[in-house]
């Protein structure tokens, strides 16, 4: 089950994505001096005593223009209103009450969500009280003097906030699998994700750049739970510029970091891009287990030969990422989406597989069996002593060899492929460590090595 939700709620540019960094402790929320930065609903864990939640932060709420994500952004902040334990009514001290703060407390009225009133902006202990009192007119009740910049006040409003929280009795143990979603703009990562939880959760339009935060969002199948994570479309390095694009694709990068699995989406229509080809070398840097998700099939003029030449030509542009498998969906008529947690499954499971120093020694005896390592003009041949899996996530083994200068980048590609035919490891890359190692210490870490 779920940590209980707070959402926070608002009119544009009062500092609700600041208060969100505040109270979960990070700075995951872009805060940036311009109006509808936020536009999709997006996750924080935070805590506070002994009760651990999450806070959603919300788009700006205006009732009275329907223009451009306007009404879309109103139907974020209702979904949030929706699944949430209780509500922050965030409002800007230094302008006072305002037609649109009024508009909101309406509106909030109509919601059975207890709402906490936030006065932001109170950087001043003194005037900050001052400040807060105009708001007592909006009738919800006390208005708390908060500074999301500075977190005076947050301690009394969260003080007030968990008492309309379950306890942490209530809420039992479990563990996400974090799924970062990738891809260029507009290849249908909101619509995914939209696609998994039979709602629109993110906000989806034809005009490039629509999601901007990384957006969290827990769902379950059977008893386990993911976080997937929508980010925002990565463009060209030399086509963005700095501002909210800057910061929205940092906040991807640091999903990808940050995730077990990610899901590069490719648009079917377009095929690989070079662009995509660069996303899945970060993928690999991070050592992040992938799928490669073709989105758009529907779209796609078939016959049965279709699925398999296409997937060829993806392999042929993806080639150093031949070990993810590859899952053919459409998230606008849900064709085969749900079999993605299938694949995300088996990608952690290996992902974060442990193999013992006996079988990978096994594999390595009959690779070298089948092909010696190569010789140098010098008559100098590599040898490769013994191997041991030193971690996972990625999985990462350390071969330990007369001297690494001695194998080829042919030799290590036969190697890999080897361990990838007899051990598997699907969906995750594999990282192996080349180490030369002294004769005189031989005999010390083979006997190690033997024992585990």
């Amino acid at each position: 089950m779920p940590l209980p939700i707070v959402a926070i709620i608002g009119r544009p540019n009062v500092g609700k994505s600041t208060l969100v960094n505040r109270l979960a402790k990070d700075q995951q929320a872009i805060v940036h001096d311009e109006p509808g930065i936020t536009r999709d609903r997006t996750y924080r864990p935070a805590f506070w005593g002994d009760r651990d939640f999450q806070v959603v932060d919300t788009g700006g709420l205006v009732f009275d223009d329907d223009t451009e994500f306007l009404p879309l952004i109103r139907e974020q902040a209702m979904a949030a209103l929706n699944e949430a334990s209780a509500a922050i009514f965030v409002v800007d001290g230094q302008t006072g009450p305002t037609a649109g703060d009024y508009e909101i407390t309406d509106w909030l009225r109509q919601q059975k969500v207890p709402v906490l009133l936030a006065v932001n902006k109170c950087e001043s202990p003194e005037q900050g009280l001052i400040q807060a009192a105009q708001f007592w007119e909006l009738g919800l009740g006390e208005p708390y003097a908060v500074s999301g910049i500075h977190g005076n006040g947050t301690g009394e409003l969260l003080d007030e906030l968990i008492t309309h929280l379950p306890s942490p009795e209530e809420l039992p143990d479990y563990e996400e699998i974090n799924v970062a979603i990738i891809g260029r703009p507009n290849v249908g990562k909101s619509s995914l994700l939209n696609a998994f939880l039979g709602e629109n959760r993110a906000i989806v339009s034809p005009i490039s750049g629509t999601t901007r935060d990384a957006i969290d969002t827990v769902v379950e199948r059977g008893e386990k739970t993911y976080r997937l994570i929508d980010t925002a479309g990565i463009r060209r390095k030399k086509n963005v510029e700095y501002g909210a694009e800057f910061f929205s694709i940092n906040r991807a990068f640091k999903a990808i970091r940050r995730s077990d699995v990610v899901l590069l989406v490719i648009d079917a229509i377009d095929g690989v891009t070079e662009q995509d080809l660069k996303l899945a070398d970060r993928v690999i840097d991070e050592g992040r287990a992938a799928i490669i998700v073709i989105n758009k099939w529907d779209a796609v003029d078939k016959d049965s030969y279709t699925i398999y030449d296409y997937q060829k030509t993806v392999l042929s542009r993806l080639y150093f990422m031949e070990w993810a498998e590859m899952i053919f969906v459409s998230a606008m008529t849900g064709q085969r989406v749900e079999k993605i947690f299938n694949c995300v499954d088996t990608a952690v499971t290996e992902h974060r597989r442990r193999v013992t120093t006996s079988v990978i020694n096994e594999v390595l005896q009959e690779a070298a069996k089948w092909h010696s390592p190569p010789t140098t003009r010098q008559g100098k041949q590599g040898k490769i002593y013994y191997g041991t899996q030193v971690s996972s996530q990625p999985p990462t083994i350390a071969l330990f060899v007369n001297d690494p200068k001695r194998f080829n980048d042919n030799y290590r590609r036969y190697i890999e492929g080897q361990f990838r035919q007899q051990i598997g490891f699907p969906g995750t890359p594999i990282r192996f460590l080349w180490r030369g190692k002294k004769v005189r210490d031989l005999e010390q870490t083979v006997n190690r090595a033997t024992k585990v």
